[in-house]
């Protein structure tokens, strides 16, 4: 049950965030890898992951520079790690709201 809990402390740092994130036009939940994410017109930008860490989108060498900072590290699927994707745990909830804002930025960016 350690990863309810730890999902538990996610979602404190994470929906008061997501909430400010609703408000805006074209910003909306839906599903992404078995969880449920922030999306801006149909794309995922921010999410909690199923062991209760947020797992952002950013560009591939914000990605590089966040991971040699220490801050977070990349998800993996099936093993690889993802470019684009990384995880912060809730031992950083001082990084959770500055990379969801360049999550979302970076998704409304590249996003029709």
């Amino acid at each position: 049950m350690k990863d309810d809990a730890e999902r538990e402390r996610a979602h404190a740092i994470f929906d008061p965030i997501a909430d400010e994130y609703l408000a805006k036009d074209g910003v909306d939940i839906g599903a992404m890898f078995g969880s449920e994410g922030l999306r801006v017109r149909g794309k995922v930008f921010a999410f909690i992951g199923w062991k209760g860490s947020l797992v952002a989108k950013v560009p591939e060498a914000r990605a590089d520079e966040l991971e040699a900072a220490g801050t977070g590290e990349r998800m993996e699927m099936r093993g690889r790690p993802a470019k684009e994707w990384v995880v912060v745990p809730t031992t950083r909830p001082e990084a959770w709201a500055p990379l969801m804002a360049e999550a979302y930025a970076y998704l409304d960016e590249i996003t029709p």
